[in-house]
């Protein structure tokens, strides 16, 4: 099975609050929450699938990301390669562009949000962060 290069973006508010959408249209692992993103198409890098993925998605425009990390996970049904950027500034305001539900929910209460088993690395990271 080969690894499938992903891009998230953790989009905080200054008030502590992060956005979170929901995977109920999603092929694969429904149900879940995730960081919105999405896959890095051959030839692109990932600052620049972070704004294609968040313009499609949610309508807006990364003005500035900062690279946190990188997970691989090993999911049943697919393996993952991860990008995680932190977004502090985008212009536009987030909206549902495709349907999904998404929320903004305070930093603290990442690990009680249901969301996808390879997110859980980086909720561990943004802790000691102090966002």
């Amino acid at each position: 099975m080969e690894r499938i290069s992903v891009v998230a973006g953790i989009i905080r508010k200054a008030n502590d609050t992060v956005l979170i959408s929901n995977r109920q249209n999603a092929v694969t692992l429904k149900d879940y929450w995730e960081f919105p993103g999405g896959k890095i198409v051959s030839g692109e890098s990932s600052e620049s699938a972070l704004q294609r993925e968040l313009h499609e998605e949610l309508g807006i425009d990364v003005l500035s990301a900062q690279y946190i990390c990188h997970i691989e996970h090993d999911y049943p049904c697919l393996k993952v390669g991860i990008a995680f950027y932190l977004v502090t500034n985008w212009r536009g305001n987030p909206i549902s562009v495709e349907g999904q539900q998404i929320k903004w929910v305070k930093s603290a209460t990442l690990d009680k949000q249901n969301l996808l088993p390879a997110d859980a690395p980086v909720i561990k990271i943004l802790s000691r962060m102090k966002l």
